[in-house]
């Protein structure tokens, strides 16, 4: 497994005043389609819980800051489109964009730069006092309530942010295969199992941290083929579809490392450990197409993995999620660094 320490080199410098550019042709920023609250919430997330902040990862993690307030309107919902220029368009929303933000700021709460610690929680108080219908908002918004009740465990908002959310993913079925509390996969899938365990840990609720375990060792068994990770593909997948597709995209990845990472420290068992251990060889090429899913010379990651190869760009989504599932293994194999 390669546990090195991942390089922030390639989203700073998708990175400018304003923003975090979403998307790149090869490893060229396209400025043209601006920015998106969705990434910079995932830049917020990386930078906070990077255990050497380097000067550069300190100024990012300012920025996604500044952004993240900026984004957050008067009662805490979210716009999550920024032009080259620093517009915002749209309207503020309780979509992902506002669950990310919360999950962002909840996990800067934790940062040792006390300053930048207080504005993210002031920011986090003000916009869990929203709820979203969606339950991926819903469960974005509960991992960023764990780490602020870990912090507070009489942390009232944050605590009836997870009663909240808890209630919106719902809870896993009885039949024997499909364990899914929703018809499909669709994406982000391990984020589910990993709020519930969450949200569980938090409030003291040991069955709902066990339903949250068997949910994701349902998905990890389906998500893994002859020993590597085989996540579902971005058109997502139902109870009579194959287990194996394309395009497979690396925040589906990074996704279950965080899930397994958050797993293996309430249980502290090796199965959860090998699941970060197969997302991260993910990336070095033990895949379904045994592809090298990132470009060593700029530290970037691919934006999709097909059969015949990757795509080669490396927007803002893959590169954070190569950096999130790097940091996930390097915890594993350093724990004292984490």
């Amino acid at each position: 497994m390669n546990a090195a320490a991942p390089s922030f080199a390639h989203i700073a410098a998708m990175t400018d005043r304003y923003g975090t550019y979403e998307h790149a042709e090869h490893a060229t920023p396209r400025r043209e389609h601006g920015y998106c609250t969705d990434d910079v919430a995932r830049l917020l997330v990386v930078a906070t819980r990077e255990p050497t902040r380097s000067a550069t990862v300190l100024r990012l993690a300012r920025g996604a800051l500044r952004f993240l307030a900026d984004a957050q309107g008067v009662t805490g919902r979210s716009r999550n489109r920024r032009t080259a220029d620093g517009r915002w368009r749209g309207r503020r929303t309780v979509e992902d964009c506002w669950g990310r933000s919360l999950w962002g700021l909840g996990t800067a709460t934790g940062h040792s730069n006390r300053g930048l610690a207080q504005a993210a929680l002031a920011y986090f108080e003000h916009g869990a006092q929203q709820r979203s219908p969606w339950p991926r908002a819903m469960a974005f918004a509960a991992l960023g309530a764990g780490p602020v009740v870990a912090a507070d465990p009489g942390h009232r908002r944050a605590l009836a942010l997870l009663d909240d959310a808890v209630e919106i993913i719902g809870t896993p079925t009885t039949g024997p295969d499909w364990r899914w509390p929703e018809p499909r996969l669709t994406y982000a899938n391990a984020l589910l199992p990993e709020a519930m365990i969450t949200a569980g840990t938090a409030l003291d609720r040991p069955a709902l941290v066990r339903d949250g375990l068997e949910l994701l060792g349902w998905l990890l068994d389906r998500e893994t083929a002859s020993g590597h990770l085989s996540v579902t593909p971005v058109g997502g997948a139902g109870p009579h579809d194959p287990t194996r597709g394309f395009d497979q995209q690396p925040i589906e990845v990074a996704t279950m490392a965080d899930a397994c990472a958050r797993a293996e420290s309430v249980t502290g068992s090796q199965h959860w450990a090998n699941g970060v251990r197969m997302a991260a060889a993910w990336f070095d090429g033990d895949n379904d197409s045994g592809t090298v899913m990132w470009d060593t010379s700029t530290g970037g990651g691919y934006d999709g993995l097909h059969a015949h190869g990757p795509n080669y760009n490396q927007g803002a989504e893959s590169t954070l999620a190569l950096i999130s599932t790097r940091q996930q293994a390097r915890a594993l194999l350093v724990p004292a660094a984490a």
